[in-house]
């Protein structure tokens, strides 16, 4: 399983990447919207794990970018924020985000344990 990390955050980065290390899940790290978007499309990750806020453009337009590009379109993306607008977390599921989870209120481990649900239930079952 590979994931890539869209997060300008160097803690949270080290946190998650060693977290999901641990658990045997290749993560790929982006530092902005736009090396996020780059990088989706050239490492085809199974999930993107998107921070709403980044430096240079918003989560939700990176989501945007993502959904509407034919590389990237059926990737799925988990939005992560400590910004819990609610306009901004309605706009993320309309533009196709599978969820949106609130940093400040989960640990490390739920955010991991989502992640392995969201990428199993997106798994084509095995026969």
């Amino acid at each position: 399983m590979k994931v890539l990390l869209v997060d300008d955050e160097e803690n949270f980065r080290q946190i998650i990447t060693a977290a999901f290390e641990k658990e045997g899940i290749n993560v790929i790290v982006a530092k902005n919207g736009r090396e996020g978007i780059d990088k989706a499309k050239g490492e085809k990750p199974d999930l993107v794990l998107l921070d709403q806020m980044l430096t240079d453009i918003t989560g939700n337009d990176v989501l945007a970018q993502l959904k509407a590009d034919y590389l990237t379109h059926d990737i799925p993306v988990l939005m992560i924020s400590n910004f819990g607008h609610e306009a901004l977390v309605k706009q993320a599921m309309e533009k196709g985000a599978v969820d949106y989870i609130y940093k400040y209120s989960v640990e490390t481990q739920d955010i991991v344990n989502k992640v392995k649900d969201v990428l199993k239930a997106a798994s084509p079952p095995q026969t």
